[in-house]
């Protein structure tokens, strides 16, 4: 039996203390923490739009929103014109969220085609804008709180 040798003495140097290795490990472990500040600073632009909007349409309460906003502001028609018509086509967008709501995630929990619930889902939304503006902001909010 060969005889009992002394362990090996470390060759690397100590040299991250308890409360650094601790603030290491707390930063690995939070480091998703990053994604956290890029929803703050997006939440930062969406208030500072929001606040915008809630001033142009008290100042201009006028059926058009950022037409009318554009028109005031640049005196075109052709500049109201063009940022009327990209609102309008950015609505299009609501087509292919909706079916992508109703593929992904609806029919999860019911077994019904694509297509029909994303046309139910539009109808619905449709049918709330058209009642009333207060019953569309505030179905809205509620998500989102």
């Amino acid at each position: 039996m060969p005889a009992a040798s002394t362990p090996p003495t470390p060759t690397l140097k100590r040299a991250i203390t308890g409360s650094m290795l601790t603030l290491f490990i707390l930063g690995d472990v939070l480091g998703a923490g990053v994604y956290a500040l890029a929803l703050l600073v997006a939440l930062g632009f969406a208030l500072l739009t929001a606040g915008s909007y809630a001033e142009l349409v008290t100042k201009y309460p006028h059926a058009g929103a950022s037409a009318v906003f554009a028109a005031r502001a640049y005196q075109s028609p052709l500049v109201s014109f063009l940022v009327g018509f990209c609102m309008l086509a950015a609505v299009t967008s609501a087509a292919g969220l909706s079916l992508a709501f109703a593929g992904d995630y609806l029919a999860a929990v019911v077994d019904m085609p694509a297509h029909v619930a994303a046309l139910v889902f539009l109808v619905v939304i449709g049918l709330l804008n058209a009642r009333s503006m207060r019953g569309a902001s505030g179905s809205r909010c509620r998500p989102t709180w």
